[in-house]
């Protein structure tokens, strides 16, 4: 199994980002994905979640400001990130799990699968 995020960068706060991770050797329709980050000296924190029926879920602080997206026939997961801030920095990561659901996002173990993540930084 494979992740690999793209489209991090640097931007300047209120500005936008879409992050997006292709997967490659399992069933991505199977799966339930996520998006977690981690900023330095902090723990890996959830961010949006979205299940094999399309279920999502936020955590509280991007929501209304992040949308989780997934692209079956491409086996690609999407994160657009709008109005960012400097707090949004981190390195952000794709993780994958048959079992996980979308309340497990603030599971971090749950999650079997994970990218080496693309760093995201607001200024």
């Amino acid at each position: 199994v494979q992740l690999v995020e793209s489209g991090g960068g640097s931007v300047q706060a209120g500005g936008s980002l879409r992050l997006s991770c292709a997967a490659s050797g399992l069933a991505f329709s199977g799966y339930c994905m996520g998006w977690f980050r981690q900023a330095p000296g902090k723990a890996r924190e959830g961010v949006a979640a979205i299940d094999q029926d399309g279920k999502m879920s936020y955590a509280e602080f991007v929501k209304g400001r992040f949308t989780i997206s997934r692209d079956n026939a491409r086996n690609t997961l999407y994160l657009q990130m709008n109005s960012l801030k400097p707090e949004d920095t981190a390195m952000y990561y794709c993780a994958a799990d048959e079992y996980a659901g979308p309340q497990d996002l603030v599971v971090v173990p749950a999650w079997h699968y994970w990218g080496q993540g693309t760093q995201v930084t607001v200024s």
